[in-house]
């Protein structure tokens, strides 16, 4: 398991896994484990608070695709391991609508369950696990004159993808966050907020020093 679980993100789907049947008859696992922000769509982003949203911009997962060893697993169980990008029994793709997985589970106990469970219609959601690599924080007002700020996810680290079985969590609420991640993402709009606050007070200043150069000038 990666060492800096406290920041690992889990985000599910509705999208519901489904098999196809390969050229040798073995089964393989495909879905679409997340989605990118569609202005269209509400159902796109998660609101983590209140007044916050995150959003998966497009083109987000496009390194990790080409880059990182991803585990297909269950449930994030690091024990029921259905495949893996690094040896070929998982691929990864960023489609226009997200990242789609195919798995090729193996012929164990718990590669013939998951099959069986998505075959009967048990196991119906998928999910990430994931680290944000890249942020971009943006204050978005309102019809009602409230502000809603948003959490661009800009690139990501990916760990791990698959079928889970309680997909519940729709994309407009809040999906399981590890423990310590609230923590993070307040200290990170804080240090955000911070810089904006000093960006604002240097353009200020720079305008008033051109106010008054102006000023001297027309003298």
């Amino acid at each position: 398991m990666p060492e800096n679980t406290q920041k690992m993100v889990c985000r599910r789907t509705q999208k519901r896994p489904e098999l196809v049947e390969r050229a040798d008859k073995m089964p393989t696992i495909r879905g679409v484990a997340a989605v990118y922000y569609d202005q269209n769509d509400p159902g796109t982003e998660y609101r983590l608070w209140s007044d916050l949203v995150e959003r998966i911009r497009p083109g987000a997962f496009d390194r990790a695709v080409r880059e990182d060893d991803v585990r297909g697993l269950f449930n994030h169980n690091e024990n029921q391991i259905l495949g893996r990008t690094k040896a070929g029994t998982m691929r990864l793709s960023a489609t226009p609508a997200g990242l789609l997985y195919e798995i090729d589970p193996p012929d164990t106990q718990a590669g013939r369950d998951v099959v069986e469970s998505l075959r009967r219609g048990d196991v119906d959601g998928s999910s990430f696990m994931f680290v944000p690599n890249k942020i971009t924080w943006e204050e978005q007002r309102q019809a009602d004159g409230s502000i809603l700020t948003v959490r661009w996810i800009d690139e990501v680290m990916l760990y791990d993808c698959g079928p889970v079985t309680f997909p519940a969590y729709e994309a407009t609420e809040a999906g399981i966050r590890a423990k310590g991640c609230d923590d993070t993402i307040r200290a990170e709009l804080e240090q955000w907020k911070g810089r904006a606050a000093a960006d604002a007070d240097i353009l200020a200043i720079t305008a008033d020093d051109m106010a008054m150069q102006e000023a001297v000038s027309g003298k």
